[in-house]
């Protein structure tokens, strides 16, 4: 509201001069105006406060995990909100109620002898997909299907080798037309569909070729590359691992 002061004057004229006599309100005729006027600025901004997003899934599809949620502060014209009044991003989840099995053993001796297939394990809290081979034997074994397929996770070892292995001719790039001869014994080219993965431990077990195909001469270990080419540091040998889609990644102090 708007407040104005409201006064009563009695006014006296004597030879064009005007003299004021303040009057209480009580005094004077008539009813006075209003002291008080309504008045509207137009809507307050809200007070800032703390806006919560939903949850999102649990880091685990296993055993204990993470949930995250987006937290925000909004209203007012500073958007200060209280520190100490800040709900939490984080809580931890679990789903005790998940019982998958950590090995295509368990999965056999569960089922019996089944066919070879896909399966999900809980390996290390997290549901992964892993292929179960050898599930009508004695010992089944894991298996980690290469989604991105041969091209991305191959072997070589090269076959080539200079006549003068001093050299490393063409700045050590490739070429059909060089001084060599093909005849390192040792040299192959192999492709891999799947590799098997000992998953107490972790690794890939590169020296497993059930599902593998070697193109040319030897067998080649998975995520190995040699050559006999010079003896100048001149590498030839090739290899490529790609393991998106699997859920796994080549560890850091691999």
């Amino acid at each position: 509201y708007r407040q104005r002061l409201i006064s009563c004057s009695e006014v006296h004229v004597e030879n064009d001069n005007y003299e004021y006599g303040h009057q209480s309100l009580s005094n004077c005729p008539g009813t006075p105006p209003e002291s008080y006027m309504p008045c509207d600025l137009g809507p307050c901004s809200p007070p800032p406060e703390w806006r919560a997003g939903t949850w999102g899934p649990c880091s685990a599809s296993c055993g204990d995990g993470v949930m995250e949620r987006t937290v925000q502060c909004v209203g007012g014209e500073s958007n200060r909100c209280s520190g100490d009044a800040m709900p939490s991003t984080t809580k931890v989840c679990s789903n005790p109620s998940c019982h998958l099995p950590s090995s295509c053993l368990d999965i056999q001796s569960t089922n019996g002898p089944i066919q070879d297939s896909e399966h999900f394990l809980s390996v290390q809290g997290k549901a992964l997909k892993i292929y179960c081979a050898g599930m009508q034997t004695d010992t089944p074994q894991e298996y980690i299907t290469l989604a991105t397929g041969e091209k991305e996770n191959f072997s070589e070892i090269f076959g080539f080798r200079l006549n003068d292995p001093t050299q490393c001719p063409a700045n050590g790039s490739r070429r059909e037309d060089c001084d060599c001869r093909r005849d390192y014994t040792a040299a192959g080219i192999t492709t891999f569909s799947k590799v098997r993965i000992d998953l107490r431990r972790m690794h890939i077990i590169s020296s497993d070729w059930t599902f593998a195909s070697t193109r040319e001469g030897k067998s080649v270990p998975f995520a190995t590359a040699g050559d006999c080419y010079s003896l100048a540091t001149c590498p030839q040998g090739q290899f490529r691992i790609n393991l998106s889609g699997t859920g796994l990644k080549v560890a850091e102090n691999a």
